[in-house]
């Protein structure tokens, strides 16, 4: 038989791969690099916006090659980029709080406070302003 502890250890051994530190550390890379594309593509809206008219085509580089399309369809096109991004950023964020409280665990330090807090939404946020007027 195994101590507790050897039994913590050799758990963490054997999925390391799933909260490991460099996995951890994969993730955040890759939300910075969402992230960094997220604020591209808010730039390009806000070029679209301001800058040029709907009837005006728009010429739109993707990767090494440029392409002229339509005003509407490259803001809808960015616009379900964007949406994508939000979601797969998110979904990262989430990921990340689990693996990190996983690599605590097999490190044997407490799970850190307030790590899983999550915003409220606007309903919350009424109720919570009509509970503090009373």
């Amino acid at each position: 038989m195994l101590s507790p502890e050897a039994e913590r250890v050799l758990q963490y051994l054997g999925g390391s791969g799933r909260s490991s530190p460099k996995a951890v550390l994969a993730d955040k890379r890759q939300i910075v690099d969402l992230d960094a594309k997220r604020n591209q593509n808010r730039e390009g809206l806000r070029a679209l916006k301001k800058e040029l008219s709907v009837s005006e085509d728009v010429t739109v580089c993707f990767g090494n090659m440029f392409i002229k399309m339509p005003h509407t369809q490259t803001k809808e096109m960015i616009e379900k980029d964007q949406d994508h991004l939000d979601k797969e950023i998110e979904r990262l964020r989430k990921e990340l709080k689990v693996k990190v409280n996983r690599l605590f665990e097999a490190q044997g330090k407490p799970e850190l406070k307030g790590f899983n807090l999550t915003p409220l939404n606007q309903d919350e946020l009424k109720a919570l302003k009509v509970i503090l007027k009373e």
